[in-house]
């Protein structure tokens, strides 16, 4: 018999026998900790607890609060779902029902029958009726044949069409209550744990996410532990509605996107162009003290550019197709900025003494999205990076991650976003997604692993997520709503130096190949913006706010003072709009209100008999009145430090 490390959520650590049932240890050794635990992570990988250990292995009780105990809740949900819809509608048939990243799907063939909302609300009292029956979920394991004869009686193809690719595999079914699935797991123990239940909506989905299939049915819901963090979630799914930069770019004026242009090509209005260019100065300023070069390089390249790249053909079903000029050249559309990058590196020969040579360039690029998948700013065709290559010494290499981690982290934190990172590394199972020999892999993911513990960073590995060049530290980032956000990240590249044959000569003048660094911290500027919206509600803190401050006179005999407010504003960099409409004062304070610009100023007779102006602050209304000095040197103050409120 082995031995088993048990390691439990506190850090404390045991070892117990190999066959030792993970629901054993949870009862007879967590003690108090049995209640919360939902399902056991064994050896990285998520099962259920009832199942047996045969091995040894490194174990650890996930609860709800770990992203393992979630996906084990919201996947037996959608068993539990299923259940209720076999009850209330016999004869479905069922595709998948996987958990998603909040909550869960399934999707259904009901042969004639179109749901309703109505039915919805039958459906989730169903589910709460099988919910208290408190029935367990039960794992068994056929040959494959026992489980293909199982689903041809239930005369279900789905299951059988699923089937067909794991043919001679041993297969996993779950039983809960009267249902039966095809299911690799994990669940929970049992329907109990289950306590607050929302179906969400309806939506056709095509079976395997093909056109040339049936259109099923798919089901969204939510479920939690209790009612209060349902209530939670609902409250910010509908201020996610509210805060939906589509809507709020469209009545902010910021960006524009159009049929006549082209799904995914968005056109970016003056007040849009502003918040735009203000990041880029910020960025722009940021890297400059830290000693990056700025380079411009064109929106196409010749095809053979991406083809030594490799871009060519690993993305060529996410690019655009190439621009034959003749049958010897052909252009492709720029879907990276990087080979770009490495020509300018490559234009002349480098010593170790200018190492590390950093290129920023804010490069616009074009990928090609299918219809279906585009998303507003947050999912686009062209959109522009805030792309960085590091090509440094290999000695030089761990400073250089440090650095652009703590400049990423900067970034964000300026925004007043909570930053998780992942380390994304190679899926050695599926190695030919990868350029590159597996040392330089192994010595990449183990150098950014090295890095993210000197640095202390909050991190976990995600197998698989690498770019197919090297792998990566990923930024994720949690907006206002608690959603997370892959955004930033860097990049460790031993593969293009090869590819490109790029050199440098060292200190003992023999030929070293350099490292790269891929760094972008917004990711894309356009889908950057649009979670900023959403993440401020359209209410920018002043530095970003395309217009800062609407100046108001009450009548037009006080139009002239507000043009000397203007002027005053403007001479100090500060954006401003007047306001000289024959409207009532009460009415242009609530259209400028509508607008979110952080400040108003009311000028009338007492204003421009004294100097001063009356200052009125979004959401806050009426501040009083100040000197015009004070006023924009508090004003100056706030946007010189980016402050994130006024």
């Amino acid at each position: 018999m082995g031995k088993i490390k048990t390691t439990f959520p506190d850090g404390s650590q045991r070892e117990y026998e190999s066959g030792t049932t993970g629901l054993f240890i949870a009862e007879s050794i967590s003690k108090g900790l049995a209640k919360e635990a939902l399902a056991v992570e064994v050896n990285g990988e998520v099962w259920d607890l009832s199942r047996r250990i045969n091995s040894d292995a490194s174990i650890k009780i996930l609860k709800w609060n770990d992203d393992g105990g979630k996906y084990a809740y919201w996947h037996s949900s959608a068993h539990l779902m299923a259940e209720a819809v076999e009850a209330l509608f016999p004869g479905t048939k069922f595709g998948i029902g996987p958990p998603i990243e909040v909550g869960f799907y399934y999707d259904l063939d009901l042969g004639d029958r179109q749901l309703t909302n109505d039915d919805l609300k039958k459906i989730e009292e169903k589910m709460y009726e099988l919910s208290n029956r408190d029935a367990p979920y039960v794992r068994e394991e056929k040959p494959w044949a026992e489980a293909v004869s199982y689903f041809k009686k239930k005369d279900d193809p789905y299951k059988l069409e699923l089937l067909e690719d794991l043919k001679g595999e041993t297969i996993s079914f779950y039983h809960s209550g009267n249902f039966t699935d095809l299911c690799y797991g994990p669940h929970l123990p049992s329907t109990g744990k289950i306590k607050a239940i929302r179906l969400l909506n309806l939506a056709g989905a095509y079976w395997r996410g093909s056109e040339k299939n049936k259109m099923l049915t798919r089901i969204y819901g939510v479920t939690f532990p209790t009612k209060k963090e349902l209530d939670d979630y609902l409250f910010r799914l509908e201020e996610a509605k509210r805060r939906d930069h589509r809507k709020l770019g469209q009545e902010l004026e910021l960006f524009l996107l159009t049929p006549k242009v082209g799904g995914g090509l968005p056109l970016w209005l003056p007040k849009g162009a502003v918040l735009r260019e203000a990041l880029i100065e910020f960025m722009k300023d940021e890297q400059k003290k830290r000693g990056y070069d700025f380079v411009v390089t064109p929106h196409i390249g010749n095809l053979e550019l991406y083809k030594t790249s490799g871009h060519y053909p690993y993305y060529k079903d996410s690019q655009f197709p190439p621009i034959r000029i003749s049958d010897d050249e052909a252009f492709l559309l720029k879907p990276m900025n990087c080979p770009h990058h490495h020509q300018i590196y490559a234009v002349k020969p480098r010593s170790y003494r200018d190492l590390p040579i950093r290129l920023a360039e804010f490069g616009t690029v074009y990928r090609y999205e299918q219809s279906g998948e585009m998303n507003g700013l947050t999912r686009v065709r062209g959109f522009t990076q805030d792309d960085a290559h590091i090509y440094c010494a290999h000695e030089q290499l761990k400073e250089e991650i440090k650095s652009v981690t703590e400049f990423t982290q900067y970034v964000f934190k300026t925004f007043g976003m909570e930053v998780r990172t992942r380390l994304s590394y190679r899926d050695d199972k599926n190695v030919e997604k990868y350029g590159g020999q597996a040392e330089f892999w192994e010595r990449a993911q183990r150098e950014i692993k090295e890095v993210a513990d000197e640095m202390k960073l909050d991190y976990f590995v995600g197998i698989g997520e690498a770019s197919f060049y090297g792998p990566k530290i990923d930024f994720m980032v949690k907006d206002t709503l608690g959603r997370t956000w892959q955004l930033g990240t860097v990049q460790v590249d031993y593969v293009m130096p090869e590819r490109f044959q790029l050199e440098y000569v060292g200190s003992d003048g023999q030929k070293h190949r350099p490292v790269i660094i891929h760094r972008a911290p917004f990711g894309s500027l356009e889908r950057f913006v649009g979670i900023l919206i959403e993440h401020f509600a359209g209410e920018f803190p002043l530095w970003l706010s395309p217009v800062q401050v609407a100046v108001l006179p009450i009548t037009d005999a006080f139009a002239g003072y507000g043009q000397e407010v203007i002027a005053k504003l403007k001479s100090n960099g500060i954006r401003v709009e007047l306001d000289d409409r024959n409207e009532k004062i009460g009415y242009k304070i609530r259209e400028w209100e509508t607008k979110k610009v952080p400040f108003m100023l009311v000028v009338g007779e007492k204003e421009q008999a004294a100097g001063t102006v009356a200052v009125r602050q979004h959401k806050k209304g009426d501040q009083g009145a100040v000197s015009l000095h004070e006023f924009v040197q508090r004003i100056v103050e706030t946007i010189t430090q980016k402050s994130l409120t006024l």
